[in-house]
Order: C-alpha cells, then sequence, then structure tokens
C-alpha cells in the first residue's frame, strides 16, 4: 500500500480536474490495481476540519507513513513570509508543506504553480508566491535547493497549465511500482519520459515550420509558429505524442502552443498580451530558441531546412 497525500496551495484546481480525467491509468485503476491509498485531497476527501489536521499531524509524526507528498498551487509565502495568505487546518500551508516535506518519501508538484510559481508569481506577486522547488527558471524556491525527499529525489516537478492527467498517474505508478531510480529528470526535475520532445514533433504544421512558409492563423499549411507566436518549437512536452483525450493537441487544431510546461511560463510575451504578434526570425523575442542549443545554430539549422525538399525538412524536424 502507497500512502498518497494531496495538498493545494494557490492554484484553480484545473490539475485536480486533470488527474480526475485519467485514462491510463485512471484514477479508480490508481487505488484498484496500484495500491495506491490516496489519503487525502482537497477535491475527493472525505474527512473534514479537525479529522484532516490530524492526519496531517499523523504523517509529520511517522504515526501514518507518507510515501508521496503530491502538491497542487504555487507556495503562498505573504504576507512578510508569514503565508497567511494562504491558511489552511489552522496554520499557513507553507508550513505544513515544509514539515510535512520533511518526513515524504517522494514529493511531487503538479502543475506550473507548484513547479515554477505560475500565473500567482508574475510580477509583482503580491502573495510571494514561489514553486516548491523553483521560482520561474532560477532553482531554490520554497524548499530550497538543495532539497532532498526522505528517497533522495528532489521535487519531481510535472509542469503544465494543466498537466496532463496521464503524466500525473504514471508518474505516481511509477514510484507506486518500484520503480522511482527509473525515472531520470532533466536539469528542471521535469521526468524525461514526458519532457524531452518539443511540441513541435508531431505537429501537422512542422514542414512549413521547417521550411519557414508563411500562412494565417486557422488556414491549413501556415505556420502558427511564424503567425501567431506559437512556443512548440522552444516547449519540451508530448503533447503530440501522448494526446489530450486521446484525440488531439493544441497545435494538431492550429492553435498555437503557449509554452506552459516551461520554467518561463506565463511568458512575458503573454503576460504583455502580445501573444498573437507574429515572431518572424525570433526577432520578438530573441533569446527564445530550444533549450540546448545556441542562436547561432539554431538559425543555421532553420536555414537548411528551408532549402531542403519537403520530406526531408519533415523528417530532420521531427528528430
Amino acid at each position: 500500500m502507497i500512502n498518497v497525500l494531496w495538498l493545494q496551495g494557490g492554484a484553480c484546481s484545473g490539475n485536480t480536474m486533470s488527474f480526475l480525467n485519467a485514462e491510463e491509468p485512471t484514477v479508480v485503476e490508481l487505488v484498484t490495481d496500484f495500491g495506491i491509498n490516496i489519503l487525502w485531497h482537497p477535491s475527493i476527501g472525505l474527512e473534514i476540519g479537525e479529522q484532516v489536521s490530524d492526519l496531517l499531524k499523523d504523517c509529520i509524526s511517522k504515526k501514518i507513513q507518507l510515501d508521496i507528498l503530491v502538491f497542487e498551487g504555487s507556495i503562498v509565502q505573504g504576507p512578510h513570509g508569514k503565508g497567511t495568505m494562504n491558511y489552511f487546518a489552522d496554520r499557513p500551508m507553507k508550513d505544513w508543506v515544509k514539515e510535512l516535506s520533511d518526513v515524504a518519501q517522494f514529493t511531487v508538484a503538479i502543475g506550473d504553480c507548484a513547479t515554477w510559481g505560475g500565473i500567482p508569481a508574475v510580477q509583482p506577486n503580491p502573495s510571494e508566491s514561489t514553486g516548491m522547488q523553483f521560482l520561474k527558471k532560477d532553482k531554490g524556491g520554497f524548499l530550497g535547493a538543495d532539497y532532498k525527499s526522505q528517497a533522495g529525489l528532489p521535487v519531481i516537478n510535472i509542469p503544465g497549465c494543466p498537466a496532463h492527467p496521464d503524466w500525473i498517474t504514471q508518474i505516481l505508478v511509477g514510484i507506486a511500482t518500484g520503480r522511482a531510480k527509473d525515472i531520470l529528470l532533466d536539469d528542471y526535475h521535469r521526468p524525461k519520459t514526458f519532457f524531452t520532445d518539443f511540441v513541435q514533433n508531431g505537429c501537422p504544421n512542422v514542414n512549413n515550420f521547417a521550411q519557414k512558409v508563411d500562412g494565417h492563423f486557422g488556414k491549413r499549411g501556415g505556420c502558427l509558429f511564424y503567425e501567431v507566436g506559437c512556443r512548440g518549437p522552444m516547449t519540451r512536452a508530448s503533447c503530440n505524442r501522448i494526446l489530450w483525450n486521446r484525440q488531439s493537441s493544441k497545435t494538431r487544431v492550429n492553435h498555437p502552443c503557449l509554452g506552459c510546461t516551461e520554467p518561463g511560463f506565463p511568458h512575458n510575451d503573454l503576460v504583455k498580451g502580445s501573444v498573437f504578434n507574429t515572431m518572424k526570425y525570433l526577432g520578438v523575442f530573441p533569446k527564445d530558441v530550444p533549450t540546448g542549443q545556441s542562436k547561432l545554430m539554431y538559425y543555421a539549422r532553420a536555414g537548411w531546412e528551408k532549402v531542403l525538399p519537403t520530406n526531408e525538412a519533415l523528417t530532420e524536424t521531427s528528430k
């Protein structure tokens, strides 16, 4: 039996709604097939009031073993570091999180708010919100850069606004079945199995992007990256490999990728309301090139792909 405790801070509950719609496996299958015992969840937990605070205290004292602490939403530290803007079970939520994370075998952050601070952490950030172990791209966050759970791992980050439901349930299954050592994390503590490919991979407009073909929003053949600021070429996520609702993704229905799995989200272009501005040749945001590539190499590759035949460009870009 694997005990999972799910808490929520500064959040909209979007990741909870995503989680409850998981298909492979479903939430019911987590319980019936993989031995996961959900100690408490803010939307489906039966305990209320003092029953919840007693449960949390039992976890902290190790009377109840806490295998996985799942946190959704930002850590609200305001005002002035007191955390009283987010009060829960008679004390600031941040105090519960600190003590619970110290005894948890694994700590998992779900969604952008929990991973990087998300929308609540956008400047001027009056709530003093932050992520569990990151604030945007800066490592540290609430628990600190050196935090390790009892199992010796940092916070496992599953970003997204919201995170894909199967990313969540499959990571929980990996831990529950003793395969946590196989969960390889990138520099931002994201599981590489879900956050290695770019969203661009599998996008029907990838050929147009490779050849720098211009089009228009909503019309077949147009490259959304150039026309309305799609961030698919610089966002690591498996949205086009593990489809949403087993049906589609933003880019497959000609909607721009907003880059919601990257630590900069929401990006400055979104905050300023210019997501629908053209980003030809990355001229508006010159620093936004795919992770791990220099700007020079990125432009050189783009120039080469422009002269390749259609099928070769598609193949090269999808690698």
